[in-house]
């Protein structure tokens, strides 16, 4: 899990972080590239940990396996629920920039959201309380106006990941135990 932290880590830190240095105007990017490396560390970051989720369901009573495949699912579940929402705010105000911050900050809430199931699921407190803080602050962030939000989600989002690689090794060393 250690390597999926660290992509998504890469995702806020420097996805959101090129966000924030381009909409600001401190440093003139090209569009895509923001969303490029989110794009890529999310990647990176999806593949790693449903590789881990795989071996965790292969090593599982059934019962632990259907929870797992339940919470599995909740992820598309998850951002369907959250497209719709975001696409029928914006529309109804006549706002389309709302998806600016809501994609994110929206995105960011039901990653921890579904964290925070898989958390309990899997009796992994550091997972669990991973995806409190990013719910959190995902949620606090949107009180900051754009730019800034993308900095909020670069520095407590990604350091927060970063902070999870770095304790994960001592989680798993209490867990063989």
């Amino acid at each position: 899990m250690i390597a999926a932290y660290l992509g998504f880590a890469f995702a806020y830190v420097f996805g959101h972080g090129a966000a924030l240095l381009s909409r600001s105007g401190v440093v003139d990017l090209p569009g895509w590239l923001p969303i490029g490396l989110l794009a890529g560390g999310l990647a990176v970051g999806t593949a790693l940990a449903m590789n881990v989720s795989l071996r965790i369901q292969r090593s599982v009573s059934p019962e632990q396996r259907r929870a797992e495949k339940l919470v599995g699912t909740a992820w598309v579940t998850g951002f369907v629920a959250l497209g719709l929402a975001i696409t029928g705010l914006s529309t109804v105000f006549d706002q389309p920039e709302l998806q600016t911050v809501l994609w994110p900050a929206g995105s960011t809430i039901v990653v921890g959201l579904i964290y925070i199931a898989e958390g309990a699921v899997r009796r992994n407190g550091l997972h669990y309380n991973l995806g409190t803080w990013l719910a959190l602050v995902a949620a606090a962030s949107l009180f900051v106006p754009a730019p800034g939000l993308f900095g909020v989600l670069a520095v407590l989002g990604g350091g927060a990941y970063l902070v999870a690689a770095f304790l994960e090794p001592r989680r798993l060393a209490s867990a063989d135990r």
